[in-house]
C-alpha cells in the first residue's frame, strides 16, 4: 500500500489536485501496485480510479451533525476508508475503536496513525487493516524515521504482528526518496504513507515514479 496525504498544502490547491491524481494513477497502472490518495475533503470527488482515502473521519452519527465527517456518507460517496487518529488529527481511544468497527462494518479500508511502538501495539489489537507509524517530531522534517530511528519500525512491525491478526504496518513521517521507501520496507513496513515528500517535490512525476519503484525492488514484494 503506497499512501499519499495531500494534507492541505497550497501546492495541491484547486485544480492542482486532479494533475497529482493523475499522475498517481498513471504510475500505479505502469507499475501495478496500489496508491491511495488522500485529498482534502472538499476535494474527496476528483477523478480517480484508485483508492480515495478521506483525511479524518468523526464518530459521530448521520443526521444533525454539521460539520462532521460520517463514515456512511463517505461510503456512500464511493470514498474507500479513512485515516484514523493522524498526529495533526488526534482522537480519544474509544473513539478510534468505535470507527475501526464502524470502517469495518462497512468494508472500508481503516488506517490507524500511531505516534510510537506503545500506541502500535494497543491499536493493532482492534485490527484496522493498517497501522501507520509517524513519530510527530519527523513529520515534515525530511527526516526519514527508516533512517533517524530504524528500530521503531522493527518494534513497530513486531508489535503488529503480535496481535495475530491481517493488520499490516505503514512507515511514514520524513520520507523523501526511494532509498527511504526500500529501507522502511526491508525493516518490515508492508507500505508507505508520504505526505510532504511528494506534495512539496518540484517534480512530481518523478519522485511518485521513484517511490513506487523502490517499493517493487524491496525483498518483500518479489
Amino acid at each position: 500500500m503506497f499512501v499519499i496525504n495531500f494534507k492541505n498544502y497550497d501546492e495541491i490547491s484547486g485544480v492542482r489536485t486532479q494533475k497529482l491524481a493523475a499522475i498517481s494513477q498513471k504510475i500505479a497502472k505502469k507499475y501495478k501496485i496500489k496508491i491511495a490518495i488522500c485529498p482534502p475533503h472538499h476535494l474527496l470527488g476528483v477523478k480517480y480510479s484508485g483508492p480515495i482515502i478521506s483525511q479524518h473521519v468523526d464518530n459521530a452519527k448521520i443526521g444533525s451533525t454539521t460539520g462532521f465527517v460520517i463514515p456512511e456518507l463517505l461510503k456512500k460517496s464511493k470514498i474507500a476508508g479513512s485515516l484514523i487518529n493522524h498526529s495533526e488529527h488526534r482522537i480519544p481511544p474509544k473513539d478510534i475503536a468505535d470507527l475501526v468497527e464502524r470502517l469495518r462494518n462497512l468494508k472500508m479500508t481503516s488506517i490507524v496513525c500511531v505516534q510510537d511502538v506503545v500506541e502500535a501495539s494497543k491499536y493493532a489489537k482492534l485490527n484496522p487493516d493498517y497501522i501507520a507509524i509517524e513519530p510527530p517530531e519527523l513529520i515534515g522534517s525530511g527526516k526519514a524515521v527508516s533512517t533517524e530511528r530504524p528500530e521503531l519500525i522493527t518494534e513497530a512491525a513486531k508489535a503488529v504482528k503480535s496481535a495475530k491478526n491481517s493488520t499490516k504496518l505503514l512507515c511514514g513521517a520524513g520520507i523523501v526518496s526511494g532509498a527511504d521507501v526500500r529501507k522502511a520496507m526491508e525493516l518490515g513496513s508492508s507500505g508507505i504513507l508520504v505526505a510532504s515528500g511528494i506534495v512539496k517535490a518540484k517534480k512530481w512525476s518523478a519522485i511518485v515514479e521513484e517511490f513506487a519503484k523502490a517499493m517493487l525492488k524491496t525483498p518483500s514484494n518479489r
